[in-house]
C-alpha cells in the first residue's frame, strides 16, 4: 500500500515535494490544497486533486501525511499545530530561535489528536542539526561551526516578500572567506554571527514604495537580518527573473576537537551540501521523514518529533535485514 501523501501549498518548495513524491515508490500523491482558486493550479501528477484549502478536513481519511509546505514567518506556527489536529504532518519550519515555542505548540495539537507532527525538517535545520548533534556527541572536547551558501535562503526571501511594498525579491546568504578558514586550519576561532556571514538582497518594489523605509525594516528585522551587515539592492523586476531565476544553496557543519589524555590529537568533522535547487533538496528531505511519521503513526506515537527524535531507520525504504547487508 502507498503511503497518501497531501501537500498543503503549491509554490518552490510544494512543488519539489511532487517530484520528490514521484521519485519515492511507496508514495503517492492524493491531492493539492491552496489558497488560491483550485482551477488556476496546474500539477504535474495525473489523477491527484487540487483543492481549495478550505476543504482539508473533508480528506481526513485519505491522507496519510499532510506535508506542509508554507513560509516560516507567517504560515507555519498558525498552519502546523491547526492541520495537526487532523493530519499527520511534515513542516520545515526554519527560525531556529522560535523551534521550542513552535514544537511546544504542535506537540499539544498532535497529542491531543493522537497524531504524529514532525517539525523544522530539511537540510538546516534538519541534516545540519543532525551533523551538529553526532560530531558533539563524537568530540565533546571542541567547537561547532556552521556555514551557510552561497545561496538562497528561502524563508529570508519570503520574510522580505512579506514586507508592504515589496513585489519580489531572493536574498544570498554568503559565507565568509576568512572565518570559513580559520575553522579549517584549526584556529579553533570565537566568531559572532556577524563574524561568520553577510546577507544580500535583490529586492523589486511596488510602485510609489518608500526604498528608504523598507531597505530600514529588512536590515533591522530580528531574527533575519538585524544580525547581520546586510546589503540592500533594488532592482527591476526584469533584472531579477534574468539575474537571480535560481534558487540554488548549500554550505558546511564543521566541528573542530581534541581527543588524547592531554588533547594532543586534533580532529576535524566537516560536512557540506552543494545544491542546483534549495526547494528540490529540502523536499526530498521531507519526503524521508513523511515516510517515519506514517511509521510512527502506525505504531501508535502522537506528538510532536524533531530529527533528533526519529530513528535513520524510519527514513529508508529498506528493511532493517537489508540496511545490515548493505550499508552498515
Amino acid at each position: 500500500m502507498s503511503i497518501r501523501i497531501g501537500i498543503l501549498g503549491y509554490g518552490n518548495l510544494g512543488r519539489g515535494v511532487e517530484c520528490a513524491v514521484k521519485q519515492n515508490k511507496d508514495m503517492k500523491l492524493v491531492a493539492v490544497f491552496t489558497r488560491r482558486s483550485p482551477e488556476s493550479v496546474h500539477i504535474l501528477t495525473e489523477g491527484a486533486a487540487v483543492c481549495n484549502v478550505s476543504e482539508a478536513a473533508d480528506w481526513k481519511d485519505k491522507i496519510d501525511v499532510m506535508i506542509l509546505c508554507g513560509g516560516s514567518a507567517t504560515d507555519l506556527p498558525k498552519q502546523t499545530p491547526e492541520f495537526a489536529e487532523m493530519f499527520n504532518v511534515v513542516d520545515s519550519f526554519d527560525t531556529h530561535a522560535k523551534i521550542p515555542e513552535h514544537f511546544a505548540n504542535v506537540d499539544a495539537a498532535a497529542k491531543k489528536s493522537g497524531k504524529v507532527g514532525i517539525i523544522s525538517v530539511g537540510w538546516d535545520p534538519g541534516m545540519f542539526s543532525l551533523n551538529r548533534l553526532y560530531a558533539s556527541a563524537v568530540l565533546p572536547d571542541g567547537k561547532d561551526y556552521t556555514f551557510w551558501g552561497k545561496g538562497v535562503s528561502q524563508g529570508h526571501s519570503d520574510a522580505i516578500r512579506r514586507i508592504a511594498g515589496v513585489k519580489d525579491a531572493k536574498q544570498y546568504t554568503i559565507p565568509v572567506d576568512t572565518a570559513l578558514d580559520a575553522v579549517r586550519d584549526g584556529q579553533n576561532p570565537e566568531l559572532s554571527t556577524r563574524e561568520k556571514h553577510t546577507r544580500e538582497c535583490f529586492v523589486v518594489l511596488e510602485e510609489g514604495a518608500d526604498k528608504a523605509k523598507i531597505e530600514e525594516e529588512i536590515k533591522t528585522m530580528p531574527n533575519y537580518f538585524a544580525d547581520y551587515d546586510t546589503t540592500v539592492h533594488f532592482i527591476s523586476e526584469e533584472e531579477l527573473k534574468r539575474d537571480h531565476s535560481g534558487i540554488p544553496h548549500g554550505g558546511f557543519v564543521l566541528r573542530s576537537g581534541k581527543t588524547g589524555w592531554n588533547g594532543e590529537n586534533s580532529h576535524l568533522i566537516e560536512y557540506s551540501l552543494k545544491l542546483d535547487s534549495n526547494p528540490e533538496f529540502t523536499s526530498s528531505v521531507i519526503a524521508a521523514y513523511a515516510r517515519a511519521a506514517y511509521r510512527m503513526a502506525s505504531e501508535g506515537q502522537s506528538g510532536c518529533k524533531t530529527v533528533f527524535d526519529i530513528a535513520p531507520a524510519y527514513l529508508s525504504t529498506k528493511d532493517g535485514a537489508e540496511l545490515r547487508a548493505e550499508m552498515l
